[in-house]
């Protein structure tokens, strides 16, 4: 179960995460990590987020941010909000660590949805910032934080969520899996 203070540490490429505020700490208004990312390029795909705004702000280091096709980068001190249903992405593109603050509201399940990308990235289940297709539309399914895949039609990939997402889960797929979290989904 994610919780405030709450560390995560990806022994791959020293990735640190920490929470910060739970949707549990804010009544369900937000979620807030301190994100530390020593890797270098995108870490999920391009993908926007149906019932969510995402707020950062930059530590130290720089910050790349992808929104609607456009990259910008962000440096200590600047900050940005990236609204719902807007293709985005955010990495470190640069040799040096970035630190940032990274919020998101409502909270709905994102603590969880973070946690478990986390875990099975530590795990080896997500190279290259990929989870698979299978996985990908089994998270969409059971979420309640809906996020989709910028490059694929939402009507196609809510289709497939709702045809190959249910046969995920029988192969063992979950949206959220109890051993990086205390609950499945």
């Amino acid at each position: 179960m994610p919780s405030k203070g709450q560390i995560l540490n990806n022994p791959a490429t020293g990735d640190v995460y920490e929470f910060l505020e739970t949707a549990k700490d804010t009544n369900g208004q937000r979620v807030t990590i301190k994100m530390t990312l020593k890797s270098k390029g995108e870490l999920v795909p391009n993908h926007y987020h149906a019932l969510q705004e995402e707020h950062f702000e930059v530590i130290s280091g720089k910050l790349t941010i992808l929104l609607d096709g456009k990259t910008q980068v962000l440096k200590q001190g600047d900050k940005i909000t990236l609204p719902k249903n807007k293709p985005h992405n955010h990495y470190n593109n640069d040799t040096e660590t970035v630190v940032f603050k990274q919020s998101v509201s409502p909270a709905l399940d994102f603590d969880y949805l973070l946690e478990n990308i986390i875990g099975l990235t530590i795990d080896g289940k997500m190279p290259n910032g990929k989870a698979g297709l299978i996985q990908e539309l089994v998270t969409l399914k059971y979420l309640d934080s809906k996020s989709y895949l910028a490059n694929i039609p939402q009507g196609i990939q809510m289709f497939l969520m709702n045809v190959v997402g249910p046969i995920g889960r029988m192969f063992g797929y979950r949206a959220i899996y109890k051993k990086y979290s205390d609950i499945e989904k």
